[in-house]
């Protein structure tokens, strides 16, 4: 799975953020969640309606996460499952996933390989229109409210709840030294077919390696990969 965890095939020291790093990244996390906001707000307003035709319940899932240094903080995501639904099968797998590294199914890709995958498939607590936002990770936009309000950045590991936290060894928990975000190295190079330690493996990895570049490579890229091409959507 080397090719997978891996950004770059150097070897990387930790490495040294330009003082003023964090207030540009700051105001262009402003920008670019203000114009995500007012450009997409047809189509947030379109999904909105869709869901809530199409389901009982809250267009906006509201749920607990925990931010730089496990600060916890109100994530806000479309609504992708039926209201109310039972997610003690997502706790229980969280946990085997981050103790065990193992994953939910294990399927075959095109060319008929196995393919481990990391993430609930076939899950008919999902609405229609959730499957659709899930695959192409549109059910996120709605955290562009959680960049404006300083919480999380454009850019940074994903942000866990606190159900996941718990099974966390020390070293897991430095993926949460920074700002979570909203995509990261993990969502462009291997959503849904990375082990959790693997995933953290290149959490750490943009840690030591952030800088402005970096940041707008991976902003750059996520459209594509994830909305586009739907690399790992299920």
């Amino acid at each position: 799975m080397s090719r997978v965890v891996s950004w770059s095939t150097q070897k990387q020291e930790p490495g040294t953020v330009l003082p003023f790093y964090d207030t540009v990244k700051r105001a262009l996390d402003i920008i670019a969640a203000s114009a995500g906001i007012l450009v997409g707000l047809p189509v947030w307003l379109m999904f909105a309606l869709l869901i809530k035709l199409t389901s009982k319940g809250p267009v906006l899932y509201v749920t607990e996460s925990l931010g730089r240094n496990a600060r916890p903080f109100r994530l806000y995501k479309f609504r992708t499952m039926r209201y109310r639904a039972d997610e003690r099968p997502h706790h229980d797998y969280l946990a085997e996933y981050v103790r065990e590294g193992k994953p939910y199914a294990i399927i075959k890709d095109e060319n008929g390989r196995e393919q481990r995958v990391y993430k609930v498939i076939s899950d008919d607590r999902v609405t229609p229109i959730g499957r659709f936002l899930r695959a192409t990770g549109l059910d996120e936009a709605p955290q562009f409210l959680n960049v404006l309000r300083g919480e999380m950045s454009m850019v940074g590991p994903r942000p866990p709840r606190p159900e996941e936290y718990v099974h966390y060894e020390e070293w897991h928990k430095e993926r949460l030294s920074v700002l979570p975000g909203i995509t990261c190295i993990y969502e462009i190079k291997a959503r849904s077919v990375a082990s959790f330690d693997e995933m953290v493996k290149m959490d750490l990895e943009y840690i030591r390696k952030r800088s402005l570049w970096v940041d707008m490579k991976i902003m750059a890229m996520t459209p594509i990969n994830v909305i586009i091409l739907r690399k790992g959507g299920y």
